[in-house]
């Protein structure tokens, strides 16, 4: 009992799990790349709060001390480049080897594991892993898990929370709602779905006999970004009257207008284009 909880801790989970290999003299490059690929990854998605720890060897562990020496080093070394604020975990690295862990909070302030950057010392060991250095002499490489997202379901439940299902633009399963507010209105409400499906923006038509006002707050409960609203003058027009979740009326544009400010907000994941 307690143990399942939601998209958080689920029976089985999915990893964006990738490995690298590096040479003694690059460790270090390349680990400052990867943390900054996670921390890069994570302000994408809009999470500025995250804690990072980096765990150090357990009392139980394999690999040589110069390996661990070598290796707490550069996660630390690539901590300080980045220049990230971190927690040092003794002793709570995996027996293989030690690792960095990125913690986000959900909207309860509890923290999850999400991206993780772990070494690996058995690895290239068991599979009798070298290469050959500048100098000619056959070296063991480096290997280095590294999870950008770590538990997809979890990183999405965390997601979801965060958000409150109130996603930004580039994020929403439905970015726009067309609203004609009569069935005279249809046939070019149609034509704004296919126009905005055809630029890869994800609408739908919502052509129920209902008044415009309960469309629009239909939409508005379903935290749908934005609304095309069309009425007999937009129609004839060729223009939609553009409304945003929770911002009301953003005024009158042309279907090509509207279109593209859509686009320049899921391209740049930031702020309304009509701010």
């Amino acid at each position: 009992p307690g143990v399942l909880h939601g998209l958080m801790r689920v029976r089985g989970f999915t990893q964006d799990d990738a490995h690298h290999f590096v040479t003694h003299d690059r460790m270090e490059e390349e680990l400052a790349w990867i943390l900054g690929f996670c921390v890069h990854i994570l302000k994408s998605f809009g999470f500025s709060d995250y804690d990072i720890y980096l765990s150090t060897r357990p009392e139980k562990a394999i690999g040589s001390d110069e390996d661990w020496e070598r290796a707490e080093a550069g996660l630390t070394a690539a901590l300080e480049k980045v220049g990230l604020p971190y927690t040092v975990d003794p002793g709570e690295g995996v027996f293989y080897g030690p690792k960095i862990d990125l913690k986000i909070k959900d909207a309860i302030g509890r923290s999850w594991q999400c991206s993780t950057i772990q070494f690996d010392f058995s690895l290239p060991e068991r599979f009798d892993l070298h290469y050959i250095d500048r100098d000619g002499q056959q070296k063991r490489p480096y290997m280095i898990h590294r999870a950008l997202l770590g538990s997809i379901e979890r990183f999405f439940g965390v997601l979801i929370e965060h958000y409150a299902a109130n996603f930004p633009l580039w994020l929403a399963p439905v970015q726009v709602r067309v609203l004609p507010i009569t069935d005279d209105q249809n046939e070019f409400a149609r034509e704004a779905v296919r126009h905005l499906t055809e630029a890869g923006i994800r609408a739908e038509l919502d052509d129920r006999s209902e008044k415009v006002g309960a469309k629009i707050r239909d939409a508005e409960m379903l935290k749908v970004p934005y609304m095309f609203v069309v009425g007999k003058r937009e129609a004839e027009a060729g223009t939609v009257a553009l409304r945003k979740h929770g911002g009301g009326d953003q005024g009158s544009r042309t279907l090509e207008e509207a279109t593209a400010l859509l686009l320049e907000e899921i391209e740049n994941k930031g702020l309304s284009a009509t701010e």
